[in-house]
């Protein structure tokens, strides 16, 4: 993974709350047997009509959004099952940030072990996010380091994340990673109860 700590992007508004896991990444496209090529299929049955062409009324079928980075949504983003998947298409579409109120525990945590980082903020800072983004082409930095979140005009907001997983998005590490950067230990422990 890339080490996340200090991110600007555009934002892509989804003015809505409790989307689901099967509304990100449908259970059709849950075959596939690597963690690339889902985000094609990301919203898939809002993003596309029954003849698999894109709908023109779905927002993030905008070029404006082509290349949105960061997600604002409503309340309980990544409710439902808890299909890794899901943040696999957000990550493989393009987004490194997604910004809500509330999230569903195991989507969230999905989010920080797969280099997605989850924030937290008041409803009220949300809707303001989401309608700025809808007026205009709307930029954000999100800076992991000082955990705040930003704009050019003056917006500013703090939010807070757990040191273990904080520590592991600005590293770029996934528990692997965390598992070996304690190698010399573990080689030690294995030297110490090797049976002779």
């Amino acid at each position: 993974m890339e080490p996340l700590k200090k991110h600007t992007g555009l934002v892509y508004p989804l003015n809505r709350a409790n989307v689901d896991t099967d509304q990100i990444i449908p259970k059709q496209f849950l075959k596939r047997i690597s963690r690339q090529g889902f985000g094609q299929f990301l919203f898939y049955n809002w993003r596309f009509d029954e003849k698999d062409q894109l709908k023109p009324d779905f927002s993030l079928n905008d070029p404006k959004y082509t290349d949105a980075s960061i997600l604002v949504a409503g309340d309980n983003f990544g409710c439902g099952s808890s299909r890794e998947h899901a943040p696999w298409a957000l990550q493989d579409f393009g987004f490194k940030v997604i910004i809500a109120p509330s999230f569903a525990d195991i989507f969230y945590n999905n989010c920080t072990k797969n280099g997605i980082l989850p924030v937290k903020l008041t409803d009220e800072e949300v809707q303001q996010l989401i309608a700025n983004a809808e007026a205009d082409d709307y930029y954000l930095t999100v800076d992991l380091e000082e955990k705040i979140v930003f704009d050019s005009t003056g917006f500013e907001a703090d939010f807070d994340l757990a040191e273990y997983p904080r520590e592991m998005l600005l590293n770029g590490w996934d528990e692997i990673s965390v598992t070996l950067s304690h190698s010399s230990k573990i080689d030690a422990f294995e030297t110490k109860h090797t049976v002779h």
